[in-house]
Formats: structure tokens, sequence, C-alpha cells
């Protein structure tokens, strides 16, 4: 480390009693800083939200789209950052992770067709960084339209993303999620069969309830069934 990002350090260590300026971090940003110096001072501009954009933005005019520059455009939360980082993927050949995780509190407002492209992305990663922006959608979709999007998700053979899907279908209470999650109880091996008896069992509605009776009737004698008895038995006294 040189002497000059030693210092560099210290200042940004006494933030507390001195509160940085966004002009002042600006000023200190150069690509040929180390890594986590970089990711320090980008971040720091991210929290100051607008008035950490403007300087956020003149960097990149001045030195481009650096990762640390991206993953500060969407810590800030500005519209205008929003709609910077969803420019950077029109017309792009391949999704660029580091925007699409950048926008994940802006899932709200992805158009669709963006979102699903991200979501049918052969990349674990993508996959994933796409269900963290469903998660902000979620709440404009009905039933059908969130299991359509995460049905090839559900089927994925990568545990992560079929548990990550299952995961955000267990916040909604409908009677499609409902007897979708029951299936997967059905047909899923151990592990994603577990997640969907567990989502059930965090849903508690009647409909759940009765999603979970029919599998305790049809499922064979195992640790599958015992799990389905632990739920439905949670189940009776949270609907009692």
């Amino acid at each position: 480390m040189s002497c000059d990002e030693a210092l560099l350090w210290e200042k940004l260590g006494n933030s507390r009693r001195t509160p940085l300026e966004p002009e002042w971090l600006g000023e200190i940003y150069s690509p040929s800083l180390s890594v986590e110096l970089k990711q320090t001072i980008a971040e720091r501009l991210g929290w100051l939200a607008e008035r950490g954009w403007p300087v956020i933005q003149s960097l990149i005019n001045q030195f481009g789209s650096e990762p640390e520059l991206i993953h500060a455009s969407g810590l800030c939360h500005q519209v205008e950052a929003k709609d910077w980082l969803i420019a950077q993927l029109q017309g792009s050949e391949a999704l660029p992770l580091d925007v699409i995780q950048a926008l994940a509190c802006w899932g709200a407002v992805i158009p669709g067709p963006l979102l699903r492209n991200v979501l049918t992305d052969p990349s674990q990663t993508m996959r994933l960084a796409g269900l963290e922006l469903l998660s902000f959608k979620a709440h404009q979709l009905s039933d059908e339209q969130l299991l359509d999007l995460t049905e090839e998700l559900l089927k994925d053979w990568r545990d992560p993303i079929a548990l990550a899907a299952i995961r955000l279908l267990q916040r909604r209470d409908g009677e499609p999620i409902c007897k979708r999650l029951a299936q997967i109880a059905s047909d899923a091996h151990d592990a994603i069969s577990a997640a969907a008896i567990r989502a059930l069992g965090c849903i508690a509605t009647p409909e759940s309830q009765a999603a979970l009776t029919k599998l305790r009737d049809n499922l064979p004698a195992g640790l599958s069934r015992e799990l389905v008895n632990k739920q439905l038995n949670q189940q009776y006294r949270s609907l009692a």
C-alpha cells in the first residue's frame, strides 16, 4: 500500500467524526487505486444518494463504466441512476451481471421482456440476480404470471436456483401457488421436496393446509411424510 493510499484510508476511517463531501470523494477516486479502496470510495458516494449521484455520473463520464461505479449507481437509489443502468442493457448482446445486480432494488420497474431474459439466462448467478429483481416486482403480478416466470427456475437442476424460486413463491398464499408447491413436493428430489413442504407450512392458509393434507395421504411413509405431518400440526395451531 502506498503512503497516499494509507492517508486516504485514514481519512475515510475518520468519516464518522468528519463527514465526507461527495466532491472530495470524486477528486480522490482513480482507476489506478487498489480495488478495495476504489470500491470503498464508490460505496461512500452511493450512500450519499442524491448528493452522490452527480459525482458518480461525472466519474462514469470520465473513466467509463467501472464495476464499482456501476455498484454505486445502484446504491444511490436515484431515478436518473436507474435510467442510466437500464440504458446500459439496451442493445447489449450479453447481459452484464454487474448492471443487473445494481438494478436489484428497481425490480418493480424493470420491463417484463428484460426480466424474462434475465431469468432465462443459462448462468446460475444471472438467474439468482433475476430472482432478486423479481422479488421487487412480484406484488404487481398475478399468481399465474409469477408461476409462468418461475416455471423454468423451479425445474432447474441446480438446487440454489430452485430453492430461491420456492422461497419467492412462499410469500404468496393463492391456491395456484399452493398446488404448484404440492406438485414439487411430490415430484422433486429430497432437498427440493422438503423446501416445498416447508413453504406450504409457511403459507399457513386453508389452501396450503388442504395441499398438505393431500400430500400426507399420497406420499409413501418416510421423511417427507413426517415433514408434512409436522407442517400440518403447526398449521392446525396457527389456523385454530
